[in-house]
């Protein structure tokens, strides 16, 4: 199971809006690569793959995670940061991760 904090589901929200992705889906997953060996994914997708998981997220954002990233997720947080001086973004809190970039957008297990 992945939680999404209401920060994060408001700047969803805000950013369906704006790229006209309103009613889509929020895949949730990870990838091979970064400077830690996996990045985490998101972005919008028009319909679930054979294999996704379907989740609702808060405030209604309909989510989709596919098996073998669920297993390197599972228990995760996703979470809104708001543009600082340090920047800011989506940020993944990942109880099974090892070791995790400095810009937070990779990690290892």
């Amino acid at each position: 199971m992945i939680s999404v904090t209401d920060k994060a589901a408001d700047e969803v929200l805000k950013l369906a809006r704006t790229q006209k992705a309103e009613g889509k889906f929020l895949r949730l997953g990870i990838e091979g690569g970064g400077c830690s060996g996996m990045s985490y994914l998101i972005r919008f997708e028009e319909e679930p793959g054979e294999f996704d998981n379907v989740m609702e997220g808060p405030k209604g954002i309909k989510m989709l995670i596919d098996p073998k990233s669920q297993v390197y997720l599972d228990g995760s947080v996703l979470d809104y940061q708001g543009n600082g001086l340090m920047g800011g973004g989506f940020k993944f809190q990942n109880p099974n991760a090892t070791h995790s970039c400095g810009c937070g957008t990779s990690f290892a297990v």
